[in-house]
């Protein structure tokens, strides 16, 4: 394995390949840490704004009290519940577990 840069070949067994790789690498890891500090901070801004609130739930509170009883009957099966709520089963098992 080799880098072309510009007609010039650096191979990473030699040391000015090596140094070559440890400074992209080093430069990849920097632009890596900017991402992270800027994601963080628009972050904390919405955050205060009251902006960031996350994902909306799939279900309304009468909705999964509704879905609650009708696995506490027993006439319905989770998969049942989950088709006629439009959920995944996870969401039901979810909502169970919040009720209990």
């Amino acid at each position: 394995m080799a880098l072309n840069l510009g007609g010039a070949v650096y191979d990473p067994t030699d040391p000015v390949g090596r140094l070559l790789f440890n400074v992209l690498g080093m430069v990849a890891e920097f632009e890596a840490d900017l991402i992270r500090a800027r994601t963080r901070e628009g972050m904390a801004i919405a955050k205060a704004a009251g902006k960031l609130r996350g994902r909306k739930p799939k279900l309304t509170a009468s909705q999964e009290k509704h879905l609650v009883q009708l696995h506490r009957t027993g006439a319905h099966t989770t998969s049942e519940i989950a088709e006629l709520f439009g959920v995944a089963r996870s969401t039901v098992y979810r909502a169970i577990h919040r009720a209990a």
